[in-house]
């Protein structure tokens, strides 16, 4: 039978559910309306759209390398209680094995399932949510393809606090360089570098911290004749202390990154470059919602007192 759009609408205001989920209710159902309700809330759906206007900042970083292909994604949920979870943990999985699949990283929710090419990743997400009972969200990810002169390595820190994702050059079968691979990503991880090298840093970066460090030398009372050379020497040093390779080696902090990676070279019997990087920490960005402990006994209290 044909369902209309108004029905749908009025499904939708009634249960909160996905626009889509009310129409497949109404279908599956005859157009029944309280059949349909019931068809939603039985499938867990009819709170899953409520849920998801809702600040998810937890979670887990993930990462995985299989053939010389590696991902890393970010997943977020609302409190790292279900970021424990098993059925969190296998949501995760799946997404990750998905990416693995996919040819881009791109609109991963209008994707079709991997697994299941019938179903759109969105509505994988809207049955965990509701499975779940929190808001999930497939907050980015980012796939490396290694040739068989490169290798594709990752690192997870922390539980899933810290992932890295790294190709390296030098032989892929190589033991010698996947150890370099995961040398520099435990430093990635560490020492959070913007990037491989100084002319990699967005000018528009440089040219603010110019701004801040020329203001605060004024206002240190530095001699204005002076300020330009000092300001240079102190953007050298910025950039030394943000670029991968002027970074002091993590395990042996008396050599510099891109000295290691000389030391590397010679033991892989080829030049070992970091070809690119990327790092995802947790929550990073996204401005959690801070609890008043104080407000909420407050509104406690006053809808105790209404109720009187």
């Amino acid at each position: 039978m044909s369902i209309s759009a108004s029905q749908v609408k009025e499904l939708r205001e009634k249960t909160s559910a996905g626009m889509m989920d009310c129409k497949k209710a109404l279908e599956e159902t005859a157009g029944d309306f309280e059949a349909a309700v019931e068809w939603l809330r039985k499938k867990g759906l009819s709170s899953a759209a409520k849920k998801a206007g809702r600040i998810a900042a937890e979670g887990a970083v993930f990462a995985q390398v299989k053939n010389n292909v590696g991902i890393v994604v970010e997943i977020n949920s609302e409190t790292d209680f279900v970021a424990r979870n098993d059925g969190f943990k296998n949501f995760v999985q799946n997404v990750a094995d998905h990416v693995l699949a996919s040819a881009e990283t791109e609109n991963i929710l209008e994707q079709a399932y991997s697994k299941n090419p019938s179903q759109k990743m969105e509505e994988l997400v809207k049955e965990n949510i509701a499975t779940i009972g929190e808001n999930l969200v497939i907050r980015r990810a980012k796939k490396y393809q290694g040739t068989a002169n490169s290798v594709v390595h990752t690192y997870i820190h922390g539980e899933g606090k810290i992932g890295v994702l790294i190709e390296v050059s030098g032989p892929s079968t190589s033991a010698d360089a996947k150890t370099t691979a995961q040398d520099i990503c435990l430093h990635i991880a560490a020492m959070n570098p913007m990037a491989i090298s100084g002319d990699q840093i967005p000018a528009a970066v440089v040219a603010k911290e110019k701004e801040i460090l020329k203001a605060k030398n004024l206002e240190q009372g530095k001699k204005v004749e002076m300020i330009d050379k000092i300001v240079d020497g102190q953007i050298r040093k910025f950039l030394a202390e943000n670029c991968l390779l002027e970074q002091a080696f993590v395990k042996n902090p008396d050599l510099k990154v891109t000295d290691y990676l000389k030391e590397a070279s010679k033991k892989v019997g080829a030049e070992v470059k970091v070809l690119r990087f990327v790092r995802f920490e947790l929550g990073e960005g996204i401005e959690k919602k801070k609890d008043d402990f104080a407000a909420e006994v407050a509104a406690q209290q006053a809808a105790a007192m209404k109720g009187h």
